[in-house]
């Protein structure tokens, strides 16, 4: 385990070296991009005989649960690294706009890519199970809040539009989740949620992590209020996240959703209560080396990834038809409200556009992806998700700064 941590460590600072030498890409996707050219370079020596290391990086990789690590790790300091610059007012003079497209969007996202996937990808020579393309529905609809801040740092973005890309990609992941553990169990143990079942997970998953995530963030801005130490307060902060991601899994409720309510009250509350000017840098500072490091590490691990998935035959055509499936569910369900209801979500003229193609995809749906127990339609979910997220990351994030000027200049 330390020789593979060791190596992603040195790969990615290999990577982002250069990217910052030449390339000059944002990192999340420079350090992607070199991950995935060395991938594909030990693809190239395994066709030509030379098959040593490209089992080498399977055996590697494998030896590393991806789900496990970014779920059940990962994905709890990046996202309270995340919510703790969010600033909580704007939020909540956005409330109802945000909670709208995160809840509705994402539920009636699932269910048109899941139709239109399980209706288009036969005319591509690939077929799932209706249940299976609800699945991928679920998976693929949310936003990834880790790609999209990944990303948005280094894009200059309206305030307003820019608090509702944010705060809908870190709570749409908590739906998105709800709906897949449903319809995971619907696959494959073929039991039959009513809607009684599903409101509960529901309610035990997303508010009991909102309740849970405002009690823990409440008792640790009283306990920063006490003292005057930068080294322990940010020592508290990261027992606050290890530890309360895992007290949240064990109650069975979200994580990821506490994490974020625990990030938006420290960075707001504490952030102008319970800290010194000093305390406040020095824990910024921390937790921005902490949200680079950990991104990177995890784009990195993305285009790795790559050589353990497999592309059957008509991968490609199935590959363009599910993410014509995904940018148009994503414009039907984001994009359409907002320029149907422009005065209710009073965004900057030209933000659908912008929200519709700042809906990045990343680590978590490949997670979910990976998650499903192994089988030929899982397979093929894996392999779409993977194409989908590259897509996203690439042509998606290399553009979405263009789409930004554009609405900025209107």
């Amino acid at each position: 385990m330390f020789n593979l941590v060791a190596l992603l460590l040195v790969l990615t600072a290999i990577f982002a070296y250069f990217n910052y030498r030449y390339t000059k890409l944002p990192t999340t996707i420079g350090v992607m991009a070199g991950a995935l050219i060395l991938s594909m370079l030990v693809i190239g020596l395994d066709w030509l005989g030379f098959h040593a290391l490209k089992a080498y990086e399977e055996s590697a990789l494998r030896s590393l649960d991806f789900t496990a690590t970014l779920m059940q790790g990962m994905l709890s300091f990046l996202l309270f690294a995340g919510a703790l610059h969010v600033d909580l007012n704007k939020l909540k003079n956005q409330f109802w706009q945000i909670g709208g497209l995160a809840i509705i969007g994402t539920i009636a996202s699932t269910l048109l890519v899941g139709f239109a996937v399980w209706y288009l990808l036969p005319f591509a020579g690939i077929q799932l199970p209706l249940i299976y393309c609800l699945l991928f529905g679920a998976l693929i609809s949310p936003t990834d809040p880790i790609a999209v801040l990944g990303i948005l740092k280094s894009v200059n973005v309206p305030k307003k539009l820019e608090t509702t890309i944010v705060g809908e990609s870190l709570f749409n992941d908590g739906v998105g989740v709800v709906l897949f553990i449903l319809l995971l169990d619907i696959a494959v143990q073929g039991g039959q949620p009513s809607v009684g079942d599903t409101l509960t997970l529901f309610g035990r998953e997303a508010v009991g992590g909102a309740l849970f995530g405002l009690l823990l963030g409440s008792v640790v801005n009283r306990m920063l209020k006490d003292i005057d130490n930068y080294q322990i307060e940010i020592l508290i902060t990261l027992a606050t996240v290890m530890g309360g991601y895992a007290l949240a899994n064990a109650l069975h409720i979200s994580g990821p959703i506490a994490m974020v309510v625990v990030g938006l009250l420290i960075g707001n509350h504490g952030r102008e209560f319970s800290m010194s000017a000093r305390t406040r840098g020095h824990l910024d500072i921390f937790w921005e080396l902490i949200d680079e490091i950990l991104n990177a590490v995890l784009f990195v691990f993305l285009g790795l990834e790559i050589v353990l998935i497999a592309f059957p035959d008509h991968s490609v055509a199935a590959s363009l038809i599910v993410i014509a499936i995904t940018l148009s569910a994503r414009a039907l369900t984001v994009g359409v409200p907002v320029l149907a209801l422009p005065r209710w979500f009073d965004l900057p003229a030209g933000s659908a556009p912008l929200l519709t193609w700042g809906g990045v995809r990343g680590g978590i749906s490949v997670a979910l992806a990976l998650s499903i127990p192994v089988s030929p339609s899982s397979e093929i979910i894996v392999m779409l998700t993977y194409s989908v997220v590259l897509f996203s990351v690439f042509v998606q994030g290399l553009t979405i700064g263009a789409v930004a000027k554009r609405v900025c200049e209107k």
